[in-house]
C-alpha cells in the first residue's frame, strides 16, 4: 500500500462527472512490466465508491438530459468520442505500453482502430427499430420497441483495456443504457486517462463512471449492487463463474467473454510458410495474453517433424525487449502474478512428460532487464489429456499434438472445456468449410488467425462465455423489449376472461 509520492503519477476515480478521491484515501502501485518499477498510484475503491458510482449512474439514467437525449443525439456524441479517440491515439497507446507491456505496435494499431466502435454504434444507436405485429386480436393494434436495460457494469481485463473498454462502452451507450467501469487493477491508468475524453465529448455527469480497484474491494460490490440491471465482463472462466453466480442471485443480465484453450490446426495440404506464420501470430503475438491465443497447436502427423523444424526456426528469431520499440516482437508478461502463473505451467508440463523443444524458462536476455520475460517456449509430445492441454496458460507457450486424420482434428479440437476460437490451415475447401462447420468455437479462422473487427460478432461457446460482442446484432444484449397494446374497439369485452 502506498500513498501518493512526487515520483509516480497520481490518478483519480470518476464518479458523477467529476475527478474523486477514493473513499477510504488508500491508493496501490501499478508497475511497468518491462522495468518492474511501480511508476502509478491507482486509487483503491471499495464499496462506499461502488456505491456513489452506481447511484450516479441510476440517476443519470432516469433524471437530466440523458434520458431525454433522442437515439440520434446519443449516436452524435459516440461519433465524438471516437474522433477524441482518433486524436490521441499515440498518447493512449503509450500508456497501455507502459501498463501492460504490449507491444506499441499493437497497442498503437488498436488505439488507431478502436474509434470504429464508436464511429459504428454512434451510427447504429438511431436504426434500431421495432416491429408491429399483426396479432391474431381482433380491434387491436401491437407493437414492439427497444428500451435501454439500466445501470451496465462492465469489467474489463489487463490484457487490451481500452479496446475490450469500447467493445462494451460503445453499444452500451448507444442503447441508452449508463455505465460504471471497473478496470483491472493491473491496468487502470489508461481507463483514467480515457474518461477525459468522455468528458470532452459531452456525455452528461454520471453515464460513465470508473471505479478502480480489486476484485473483492470493488468487483464482488459492483455485480452484486441492486441498481446493476446487466454485467459485460472479460476474463477468466474461473472468475466468470464467480461473477455469473453473483449476478443470477440479482436476476441481473450478463454477457461474458472468458477464457480459451483454441486449437490451431495444420493439414498436410497447407501453405507451410504461411501456417508457420499462423501459428507464431496465434501464439507469441500479444506474448500469448490473449484470450483466443491458439495455445494447442494440431499438426498432421505426415508434416509433423517437418512443420515443427520450420516452427522452432522461425520462433526462434522473435526479438524481446522493450515494447516501445518497433524492432521488438514478444514484449514482457504483463504481471507479475501471471509470470509466476506462466512458469509454473512450464513445470507442470515438463513434469506431464512433454518435451521442451524452445524456451521453458523465464527470460534472461540482457535486452529484457529487469522485466516480467518469459521465453518463447513450444512443447511437443503433448497429448491431450495434459493440463498444458487443457487449462489456459495465458501466455507464450505453446502445445504441440499430433493427429492423423480430420475426424481426429476435429476430436482432439474439440475436447476441452473452451470453445472461444481455432484455425484451421488448408487448401481443401471442402475440408475447410466442413471444419469450421464441425468445431466448437465461436470463431474459426481458415488461412489466417487473430483477425477481429466491429462488424463481426464475437464470443464463446462452451466455458468460453455467454453471448456475443460485436457486430449488429449484439446491441440488443444492451436492451429490452417492450410489448405495447393498444384496443380500438368501441367497448371493453367480457371484463372476467383474457383477451
Amino acid at each position: 500500500m502506498s500513498t501518493p509520492t512526487a515520483t509516480l503519477t497520481k490518478h483519480q476515480m470518476y464518479i458523477d462527472g467529476r475527478f474523486v478521491e477514493p473513499a477510504g484515501g488508500q491508493f496501490f502501485e501499478s508497475d511497468n512490466p518491462y522495468t518492474g518499477e511501480p511508476w502509478a498510484l491507482i486509487p483503491r475503491g471499495n464499496a462506499e465508491d461502488v456505491d456513489r458510482a452506481v447511484r450516479a449512474a441510476h440517476k443519470a439514467l432516469t433524471k437530466g438530459p440523458w434520458p431525454k437525449m433522442t437515439a440520434t443525439q446519443r449516436g452524435a456524441l459516440l461519433r465524438k468520442l471516437g474522433d477524441l479517440v482518433a486524436a490521441n491515439a499515440k498518447e493512449l497507446a503509450a500508456l497501455e505500453v507502459r501498463d501492460n507491456g504490449k507491444l506499441f505496435a499493437e497497442m498503437n494499431g488498436q488505439l488507431n482502430y478502436i474509434p470504429q466502435w464508436y464511429y459504428y454504434y454512434g451510427g447504429l444507436a438511431d436504426k434500431i427499430e421495432g416491429s408491429v405485429i399483426p396479432t391474431d386480436k381482433a380491434d387491436m393494434f401491437n407493437y414492439t420497441k427497444y428500451e435501454p436495460i439500466g445501470v451496465v457494469a462492465a469489467i474489463i481485463p489487463w490484457n487490451s483495456p481500452l479496446l475490450l473498454t469500447a467493445w462494451k462502452l460503445a453499444p452500451a451507450l448507444a442503447a441508452g443504457n449508463t455505465v460504471v467501469i471497473k478496470p483491472s487493477e493491473f491496468t487502470s491508468a489508461s481507463a483514467l486517462t480515457f474518461i477525459k475524453l468522455v468528458e470532452q465529448a459531452g456525455f452528461p455527469p454520471g453515464v460513465v463512471n470508473i471505479v478502480t480497484g480489486f476484485g473483492a474491494d470493488v468487483g464482488g460490490p459492483l455485480v452484486e449492487h441492486p441498481l446493476v440491471a446487466k454485467v459485460a465482463f472479460t476474463g477468466s472462466d474461473a472468475t466468470g463463474q464467480k461473477v455469473y453466480e453473483a449476478a443470477a442471485r440479482g436476476l441481473k443480465r450478463a454477457s461474458m467473454e472468458l477464457g480459451g484453450k483454441s486449437p490451431n490446426i495444420v493439414f498436410d495440404d497447407a501453405e507451410i510458410d504461411n501456417a508457420v506464420k499462423g501459428v507464431i501470430s496465434g501464439i507469441f503475438a500479444a506474448t500469448g495474453q490473449t484470450c483466443i491465443a491458439g495455445s494447442r497447436l494440431l499438426v498432421q502427423q505426415s508434416i509433423h517433424d517437418q512443420f515443427l523444424e520450420k516452427l522452432v526456426a522461425f520462433a526462434k528469431t522473435a526479438r524481446m525487449g522493450d515494447p516501445m520499440s518497433t524492432d521488438t516482437q514478444v514484449g514482457p508478461v504483463t504481471n507479475k502474478p501471471q509470470l509466476e502463473k506462466i512458469l509454473k505451467y512450464i513445470d507442470i508440463a515438463k513434469s506431464e512428460g512433454a518435451q521442451t523443444v524452445l524456451g521453458g524458462a523465464r527470460a534472461s536476455r540482457p535486452e529484457c532487464g529487469t522485466g516480467w520475460f518469459v521465453e518463447p517456449t513450444i512443447f511437443s509430445g503433448v497429448n491431450n489429456r495434459m493440463r498444458i492441454a487443457q487449462e489456459e496458460v495465458f501466455g507464450p507457450v505453446l502445445s504441440v499434438i499430433p493427429f492423423k486424420d480430420e475426424e481426429e482434428a476435429v476430436s482432439i479440437g474439440n475436447d476441452v472445456v473452451f470453445g472461444l476460437a481455432a484455425g484451421v490451415w488448408t487448401q481443401n475447401m471442402r475440408r475447410a468449410l466442413m471444419m469450421a462447420d464441425r468445431l466448437q468455437a465461436g470463431t474459426v479462422w481458415v488461412n489466417t488467425y487473430r483477425a477481429v473487427s466491429v462488424l463481426s460478432p464475437f464470443g464463446g461457446y462452451k466455458r468460453s462465455g455467454l453471448g456475443r460482442e460485436n457486430g449488429q446484432d449484439m446491441i440488443k444484449e444492451y436492451m429490452q423489449t417492450k410489448s405495447v397494446w393498444i384496443s380500438t374497439a368501441t367497448e371493453v369485452p367480457n371484463p372476467f376472461v383474457m383477451r
